[in-house]
Protein backbone atom coordinates (compact mmCIF):
# COMPACT_ATOMS: atom_id res chain seq x y z
CA UNK A 1 0.00 0.00 0.00
CA UNK A 2 1.42 3.36 -1.00
CA UNK A 3 0.21 6.93 -0.99
CA UNK A 4 3.00 8.03 -3.32
CA UNK A 5 0.99 7.08 -6.38
CA UNK A 6 -2.65 7.31 -7.34
CA UNK A 7 -4.71 4.16 -7.02
CA UNK A 8 -4.43 1.82 -9.99
CA UNK A 9 -7.75 0.14 -9.31
CA UNK A 10 -10.81 0.35 -7.13
CA UNK A 11 -13.79 -1.93 -6.84
CA UNK A 12 -12.01 -4.50 -8.96
CA UNK A 13 -11.80 -2.11 -11.92
CA UNK A 14 -8.80 -0.24 -13.35
CA UNK A 15 -8.71 3.42 -12.33
CA UNK A 16 -8.84 5.91 -15.21
CA UNK A 17 -8.57 9.70 -14.98
CA UNK A 18 -11.45 11.72 -16.40
CA UNK A 19 -9.89 14.44 -18.60
CA UNK A 20 -9.25 17.84 -17.00
CA UNK A 21 -10.87 21.11 -18.07
CA UNK A 22 -8.15 21.90 -20.61
CA UNK A 23 -8.31 18.49 -22.23
CA UNK A 24 -10.77 17.47 -24.87
CA UNK A 25 -12.51 14.24 -23.87
CA UNK A 26 -11.34 11.44 -26.08
CA UNK A 27 -14.04 9.99 -28.30
CA UNK A 28 -12.74 6.59 -27.29
CA UNK A 29 -13.32 6.99 -23.56
CA UNK A 30 -13.89 3.58 -21.98
CA UNK A 31 -17.37 2.28 -21.36
CA UNK A 32 -18.87 3.93 -18.30
CA UNK A 33 -19.06 0.72 -16.32
CA UNK A 34 -15.70 -0.77 -17.29
CA UNK A 35 -13.41 1.41 -15.15
CA UNK A 36 -13.15 3.24 -11.84
CA UNK A 37 -13.41 6.90 -12.84
CA UNK A 38 -11.07 9.25 -10.99
CA UNK A 39 -12.34 12.83 -10.96
CA UNK A 40 -9.89 15.42 -9.67
CA UNK A 41 -9.43 19.14 -9.27
CA UNK A 42 -6.00 20.66 -8.87
CA UNK A 43 -5.21 20.95 -5.18
CA UNK A 44 -3.47 24.28 -5.70
CA UNK A 45 -4.52 26.32 -8.74
CA UNK A 46 -8.31 26.30 -8.40
CA UNK A 47 -8.83 26.41 -12.17
CA UNK A 48 -11.86 24.18 -11.72
CA UNK A 49 -13.58 23.19 -8.49
CA UNK A 50 -14.37 19.53 -7.97
CA UNK A 51 -18.19 19.91 -8.27
CA UNK A 52 -17.65 21.57 -11.67
CA UNK A 53 -15.42 18.70 -12.76
CA UNK A 54 -18.11 16.26 -11.68
CA UNK A 55 -20.71 18.23 -13.63
CA UNK A 56 -18.56 17.88 -16.77
CA UNK A 57 -18.24 14.17 -16.06
CA UNK A 58 -22.00 13.80 -15.68
CA UNK A 59 -22.53 15.57 -19.00
CA UNK A 60 -20.06 13.26 -20.76
CA UNK A 61 -20.45 9.82 -19.19
CA UNK A 62 -23.67 7.90 -18.63
CA UNK A 63 -23.95 8.06 -14.84
CA UNK A 64 -26.46 5.24 -14.77
CA UNK A 65 -23.73 2.85 -15.96
CA UNK A 66 -20.95 3.98 -13.59
CA UNK A 67 -19.91 1.23 -11.20
CA UNK A 68 -16.86 2.72 -9.48
CA UNK A 69 -15.87 6.29 -8.69
CA UNK A 70 -12.70 7.72 -7.16
CA UNK A 71 -12.65 11.27 -5.81
CA UNK A 72 -9.16 12.63 -6.40
CA UNK A 73 -7.87 15.98 -5.20
CA UNK A 74 -9.97 19.04 -4.61
CA UNK A 75 -8.90 22.66 -4.45
CA UNK A 76 -7.11 23.49 -1.19
CA UNK A 77 -7.68 20.00 0.23
CA UNK A 78 -5.09 20.97 2.85
CA UNK A 79 -7.37 23.76 4.07
CA UNK A 80 -10.92 23.09 2.83
CA UNK A 81 -13.19 20.16 3.66
CA UNK A 82 -14.96 18.10 1.04
CA UNK A 83 -18.48 18.95 2.18
CA UNK A 84 -19.41 20.29 -1.26
CA UNK A 85 -18.14 17.09 -2.86
CA UNK A 86 -20.21 14.94 -0.53
CA UNK A 87 -23.24 17.12 -1.28
CA UNK A 88 -22.69 16.87 -5.04
CA UNK A 89 -22.47 13.09 -4.94
CA UNK A 90 -25.49 12.75 -2.68
CA UNK A 91 -27.51 14.98 -5.03
CA UNK A 92 -26.57 12.74 -7.97
CA UNK A 93 -27.24 9.44 -6.19
CA UNK A 94 -30.52 8.74 -7.98
CA UNK A 95 -28.67 9.04 -11.30
CA UNK A 96 -26.03 6.48 -10.26
CA UNK A 97 -28.02 3.36 -9.33
CA UNK A 98 -25.18 1.10 -10.41
CA UNK A 99 -22.46 2.60 -8.20
CA UNK A 100 -20.84 -0.13 -6.15
CA UNK A 101 -17.44 1.30 -5.19
CA UNK A 102 -16.53 4.79 -3.99
CA UNK A 103 -13.24 6.16 -2.67
CA UNK A 104 -12.87 9.72 -1.37
CA UNK A 105 -9.43 11.30 -1.30
CA UNK A 106 -7.09 9.57 -3.73
CA UNK A 107 -4.46 12.23 -3.10
CA UNK A 108 -0.72 11.52 -3.10
CA UNK A 109 1.66 12.98 -0.54
CA UNK A 110 3.15 15.20 -3.24
CA UNK A 111 -0.28 16.79 -3.72
CA UNK A 112 -1.18 16.97 -0.03
CA UNK A 113 0.16 15.10 2.98
CA UNK A 114 -2.34 12.55 4.26
CA UNK A 115 -2.73 14.25 7.64
CA UNK A 116 -3.47 17.58 5.97
CA UNK A 117 -6.38 16.27 3.89
CA UNK A 118 -9.57 17.83 5.20
CA UNK A 119 -12.51 15.45 5.18
CA UNK A 120 -16.02 15.90 6.61
CA UNK A 121 -18.98 13.72 7.57
CA UNK A 122 -18.83 11.01 4.91
CA UNK A 123 -21.70 8.86 6.14
CA UNK A 124 -24.32 10.66 3.99
CA UNK A 125 -22.62 8.90 1.07
CA UNK A 126 -23.36 5.50 2.59
CA UNK A 127 -26.95 6.50 3.20
CA UNK A 128 -27.35 7.85 -0.34
CA UNK A 129 -25.87 4.74 -1.96
CA UNK A 130 -27.46 1.75 -0.19
CA UNK A 131 -26.03 -0.72 -2.74
CA UNK A 132 -22.45 0.39 -2.26
CA UNK A 133 -20.12 -2.56 -1.66
CA UNK A 134 -16.74 -0.84 -1.24
CA UNK A 135 -16.12 2.51 0.45
CA UNK A 136 -12.81 4.15 1.26
CA UNK A 137 -11.53 7.44 2.65
CA UNK A 138 -8.03 8.94 2.84
CA UNK A 139 -7.34 11.67 5.39
CA UNK A 140 -8.44 12.06 8.98
CA UNK A 141 -8.51 15.83 9.53
CA UNK A 142 -12.14 16.79 10.17
CA UNK A 143 -13.33 13.26 9.39
CA UNK A 144 -16.69 12.47 10.94
CA UNK A 145 -18.23 9.00 10.95
CA UNK A 146 -21.26 8.64 13.22
CA UNK A 147 -22.79 5.17 13.52
CA UNK A 148 -24.52 4.17 10.29
CA UNK A 149 -26.48 1.17 9.04
CA UNK A 150 -25.65 -0.30 5.65
CA UNK A 151 -26.70 -3.78 4.57
CA UNK A 152 -24.58 -4.16 1.40
CA UNK A 153 -21.14 -2.79 2.31
CA UNK A 154 -18.46 -5.47 2.07
CA UNK A 155 -15.25 -3.39 2.31
CA UNK A 156 -14.54 -0.32 4.43
CA UNK A 157 -11.11 1.34 4.36
CA UNK A 158 -10.10 4.46 6.28
CA UNK A 159 -6.53 5.60 5.65
CA UNK A 160 -5.09 8.21 8.01
CA UNK A 161 -1.92 9.30 9.74
CA UNK A 162 -3.97 9.81 12.89
CA UNK A 163 -7.49 8.44 13.41
CA UNK A 164 -9.57 9.93 16.21
CA UNK A 165 -11.38 7.63 18.61
CA UNK A 166 -14.74 9.21 17.76
CA UNK A 167 -14.38 7.83 14.24
CA UNK A 168 -13.21 4.45 15.52
CA UNK A 169 -16.20 4.29 17.84
CA UNK A 170 -18.56 5.39 15.06
CA UNK A 171 -17.39 2.54 12.86
CA UNK A 172 -17.54 0.12 15.79
CA UNK A 173 -21.13 1.10 16.57
CA UNK A 174 -22.28 0.87 12.96
CA UNK A 175 -24.54 -1.89 11.70
CA UNK A 176 -22.60 -3.50 8.83
CA UNK A 177 -23.79 -7.12 8.57
CA UNK A 178 -22.22 -7.79 5.14
CA UNK A 179 -18.79 -6.31 5.91
CA UNK A 180 -16.03 -8.77 5.04
CA UNK A 181 -13.00 -6.47 4.97
CA UNK A 182 -12.30 -3.75 7.54
CA UNK A 183 -9.10 -1.74 7.09
CA UNK A 184 -8.25 1.04 9.53
CA UNK A 185 -4.99 3.04 9.47
CA UNK A 186 -4.85 4.23 13.07
CA UNK A 187 -1.78 6.48 12.90
CA UNK A 188 0.01 8.40 15.63
CA UNK A 189 -1.02 10.76 18.41
CA UNK A 190 0.92 13.69 16.92
CA UNK A 191 -1.59 13.71 14.08
CA UNK A 192 -4.67 13.08 16.16
CA UNK A 193 -4.75 9.35 16.93
CA UNK A 194 -6.18 8.92 20.41
CA UNK A 195 -7.85 5.51 20.28
CA UNK A 196 -6.84 2.87 22.80
CA UNK A 197 -7.15 -0.89 22.59
CA UNK A 198 -10.40 -0.64 24.56
CA UNK A 199 -11.90 1.41 21.71
CA UNK A 200 -11.13 -1.48 19.36
CA UNK A 201 -12.92 -4.07 21.50
CA UNK A 202 -16.03 -4.31 19.24
CA UNK A 203 -13.77 -5.32 16.35
CA UNK A 204 -11.93 -7.85 18.51
CA UNK A 205 -15.13 -9.61 19.57
CA UNK A 206 -16.58 -9.31 16.08
CA UNK A 207 -20.13 -9.50 17.36
CA UNK A 208 -21.41 -6.68 15.14
CA UNK A 209 -19.47 -7.88 12.09
CA UNK A 210 -20.69 -11.44 11.44
CA UNK A 211 -19.30 -11.61 7.88
CA UNK A 212 -15.81 -10.26 8.66
CA UNK A 213 -12.99 -12.28 7.09
CA UNK A 214 -10.17 -9.73 6.81
CA UNK A 215 -9.26 -7.41 9.67
CA UNK A 216 -6.58 -4.76 9.27
CA UNK A 217 -5.78 -2.62 12.31
CA UNK A 218 -2.52 -1.13 11.11
CA UNK A 219 -0.19 1.83 10.77
CA UNK A 220 -0.39 2.27 14.52
CA UNK A 221 2.01 3.41 17.21
CA UNK A 222 0.29 0.94 19.58
CA UNK A 223 0.72 -2.00 17.19
CA UNK A 224 2.18 -4.38 19.77
CA UNK A 225 -0.66 -3.67 22.18
CA UNK A 226 -3.15 -4.40 19.41
CA UNK A 227 -1.36 -7.65 18.58
CA UNK A 228 -1.46 -8.67 22.23
CA UNK A 229 -5.20 -8.02 22.39
CA UNK A 230 -5.77 -9.98 19.18
CA UNK A 231 -3.86 -12.98 20.53
CA UNK A 232 -6.96 -13.94 22.47
CA UNK A 233 -9.66 -12.12 20.50
CA UNK A 234 -12.71 -14.19 19.41
CA UNK A 235 -12.83 -12.62 15.94
CA UNK A 236 -9.50 -14.16 14.89
CA UNK A 237 -10.89 -17.69 14.66
CA UNK A 238 -13.04 -16.78 11.65
CA UNK A 239 -10.60 -14.57 9.81
CA UNK A 240 -8.74 -15.60 6.67
CA UNK A 241 -6.41 -12.58 6.80
CA UNK A 242 -5.03 -10.55 9.69
CA UNK A 243 -3.13 -7.36 8.92
CA UNK A 244 -1.00 -5.65 11.58
CA UNK A 245 1.38 -4.03 9.13
CA UNK A 246 2.83 -0.54 8.76
CA UNK A 247 3.08 0.08 12.49
CA UNK A 248 5.49 -0.26 15.41
CA UNK A 249 5.08 -4.00 15.98
CA UNK A 250 7.99 -5.39 17.99
CA UNK A 251 9.04 -8.62 19.66
CA UNK A 252 6.55 -8.21 22.50
CA UNK A 253 3.60 -8.11 20.11
CA UNK A 254 4.95 -10.89 17.91
CA UNK A 255 5.55 -13.10 20.96
CA UNK A 256 1.96 -12.56 22.07
CA UNK A 257 0.76 -13.76 18.67
CA UNK A 258 2.95 -16.84 18.93
CA UNK A 259 1.76 -17.65 22.45
CA UNK A 260 -1.91 -16.88 21.84
CA UNK A 261 -4.62 -18.74 19.99
CA UNK A 262 -3.69 -20.72 16.86
CA UNK A 263 -3.22 -18.72 13.67
CA UNK A 264 -2.67 -21.73 11.44
CA UNK A 265 -6.10 -21.33 9.81
CA UNK A 266 -5.14 -17.97 8.29
CA UNK A 267 -4.32 -17.65 4.62
CA UNK A 268 -2.24 -14.54 5.27
CA UNK A 269 -0.65 -12.71 8.20
CA UNK A 270 0.64 -9.32 7.09
CA UNK A 271 3.25 -7.80 9.39
CA UNK A 272 5.28 -5.82 6.85
CA UNK A 273 7.04 -2.70 8.15
CA UNK A 274 7.83 -4.08 11.58
CA UNK A 275 10.44 -3.93 14.34
CA UNK A 276 10.64 -7.64 15.12
CA UNK A 277 14.06 -9.16 15.72
CA UNK A 278 15.37 -11.79 13.32
CA UNK A 279 15.02 -14.72 15.79
CA UNK A 280 11.38 -13.92 16.59
CA UNK A 281 10.60 -13.37 12.91
CA UNK A 282 12.05 -16.79 12.20
CA UNK A 283 9.87 -18.32 14.91
CA UNK A 284 6.78 -16.81 13.30
CA UNK A 285 7.69 -18.21 9.92
CA UNK A 286 8.51 -21.66 11.30
CA UNK A 287 5.25 -21.77 13.26
CA UNK A 288 2.96 -20.79 10.39
CA UNK A 289 4.55 -21.48 7.02
CA UNK A 290 4.16 -25.29 7.31
CA UNK A 291 0.39 -24.74 7.47
CA UNK A 292 0.36 -22.72 4.28
CA UNK A 293 0.04 -19.34 5.99
CA UNK A 294 1.61 -16.55 3.95
CA UNK A 295 3.56 -14.45 6.46
CA UNK A 296 4.71 -11.07 5.19
CA UNK A 297 7.68 -9.90 7.24
CA UNK A 298 9.12 -7.60 4.60
CA UNK A 299 10.43 -4.11 5.35
CA UNK A 300 11.82 -5.12 8.72
CA UNK A 301 13.62 -2.62 10.91
CA UNK A 302 15.50 -5.04 13.12
CA UNK A 303 18.01 -2.46 14.30
CA UNK A 304 15.35 -0.28 15.91
CA UNK A 305 13.94 -2.51 18.62
CA UNK A 306 13.60 0.21 21.26
CA UNK A 307 10.11 1.68 21.33
CA UNK A 308 11.38 5.23 21.09
CA UNK A 309 13.10 4.39 17.80
CA UNK A 310 10.02 2.95 16.10
CA UNK A 311 7.80 4.75 13.62
CA UNK A 312 4.74 4.05 11.52
CA UNK A 313 4.90 3.78 7.74
CA UNK A 314 2.50 6.71 7.28
CA UNK A 315 2.11 9.69 9.61
CA UNK A 316 2.23 13.21 8.22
Amino acid sequence: MTIGHHMSEWGGLPAVDFPGPGEKPDETLPDAGSVAWRISADVYDGEEEWPAAFARFAATVDLSEVRALVVGGWTEAYDESNEEIVAALVAAADRMPGLRALFVGDITYEECEISWIHQSDVTPLLTAFPRLEAFGVRGGEGLVFPPVAHSALRLLRIETGGLRKEVVRGVADSDLPALEDLDLWLGVSWYGADAHVADLEPFLTGGRLPALRRLALRNSEIQSEIATALAGAPVVARLTELDLSMGTLGDEGAAALLEGQPLTHLRRLDLHHHFISAPVAERLTQALAPYGVEVDLSDGNTGRGAREDRYTAVAE
